[in-house]
């Protein structure tokens, strides 16, 4: 660790709950690997996870994208395969196709949407694409009937986010050598979109504690 690390670590308050921007700009200053560092970010929420009502689950699509355009295969009918491809699909699969793509058994995308009439004839395809989590859900807004729209949130980076086992919920908002700004924006549409989410049975506080971090940095604690 160099001279300039130490003395940032050093003079860290581990108490201390800092501003966002504040934060920002110390986990920017820490990230001095040989890679890009990935931006983190991890909540403890107000919540019971073993009650099934207070469940925090939903998507957002950030302002910036940070990491590489999914894959995405689209799962239709033989008449929406051209708006499929269209709207950007790497991979269309009509109802004639899915024998076949059952027999190769390749899942070489990232996420998989479909159209709900298909999703009785993907029935069988559960075995394949569920282990993986690539299969379409309402849960995660991947079965639709609006392909453009879908596909073009998800090639912009549209992230699902869920609470853990431990009320926890564990997240990566962008990367470090990203503009202050765009970590910024990217930071409070997940803020704003988990606090949206929060439990009607959820009492007290909900943002119990807000940390960010790099990948090799120091945990800081942020201002709920």
């Amino acid at each position: 660790m160099n001279t300039k690390i130490k003395k940032l670590y050093s003079s860290l308050d581990r108490e201390k709950n800092y501003p966002i921007a504040e934060a920002l700009d110390l986990v920017k200053k820490s990230a001095k690997a040989k890679f890009d560092e990935t931006v983190e970010l991890h909540i403890k929420l107000g919540i019971d996870p073993k009650k099934g009502e207070q469940q925090v689950r939903g998507n957002v699509v950030l302002a910036h994208n940070f990491g590489a355009s999914k894959k995405v295969a689209a799962f239709v009918s033989a008449d929406k395969a051209k708006e499929a491809k269209e709207a950007g699909a790497d991979l269309i699969i009509t109802e004639a196709e899915l024998e076949d793509f059952k027999k190769a058994g390749k899942t070489d995308f990232d996420v998989a949407i479909a159209t709900p009439e298909m999703m009785k004839a993907m029935a069988p395809l559960a075995r394949i694409l569920g282990p993986k989590g690539l299969m379409p859900s309402p849960k995660n807004e991947t079965i639709t009937m609006n392909i453009k729209k879908t596909i073009d949130e998800l090639k912009k980076g549209k992230i699902s986010f869920k609470n853990d086992d431990t009320a926890n919920i564990h997240l990566a908002f962008g990367k470090a050598s990203m503009k202050p700004e765009e970590l910024l924006a990217n930071y409070q549409a997940f803020i704003d979109a988990i606090t949206k989410s929060k439990p009607e049975t959820s009492k007290g506080t909900y943002l119990k504690n807000i940390t960010i971090c790099s990948t090799m940095g120091p945990a800081i604690k942020v201002q709920a």
